[in-house]
């Protein structure tokens, strides 16, 4: 979980790769109506994110009731989302992606064709709520790094 552009989807990717498990980015879930407003640099609200909250807590409790584990790429800013993510389900680890503004500024406006500009970045900062129980990692190292240092956090054997 993080702010857009501190790299959920990369480093997911690589966990994913060596967990085996499968990776779902929460982007994939948004309404058009939803990417068109971000897009459009208007920020979402609660209303706008219960619904996308819903379809992905119902996707991993569908896991997790066959007994799966799934990575899950999501902004999750505030604790009521985090809470309604986990709602239902067995097993959640947090893991907080940070970094300093500056540097996902920089990353956001180097990536090309996704909806979600620097213009909004400074509301999802200002959104953001830090969760108390998560593995914390400062995403200055390479995603590589990254992706080892929140596979030992969480306990992962090798494959």
């Amino acid at each position: 979980m993080g702010v857009s552009g501190v790299g959920k989807t990369t480093v997911g990717e690589l966990l994913a790769r060596e967990a085996g498990w499968p990776l779902y980015d929460a982007d994939d879930f948004h309404s058009a109506a939803n990417i068109e407003k971000m897009r459009n640099g208007i920020a979402l609200t609660d209303e706008d994110r219960w619904p996308w909250l819903d379809r992905l807590n119902a996707t991993l409790r569908e896991i997790d009731q066959r007994g799966g584990s799934a990575l899950l790429a999501c902004s999750a800013l505030k604790q009521r989302y985090r809470d309604r993510l986990a709602q239902g389900l067995s097993d959640v680890r947090w893991v907080h992606l940070t970094g300093t503004f500056e540097l996902i500024k920089q990353r956001i406006d180097a990536r090309k064709g996704h909806y979600m500009t620097a213009k909004l970045l400074e509301s999802q900062f200002s959104a953001l709520e830090a969760p108390t129980e998560a593995i914390v990692i400062d995403v200055a190292a390479e995603p590589q790094q990254l992706a080892a240092q929140v596979y030992a956090a969480l306990g992962l054997a090798k494959t």
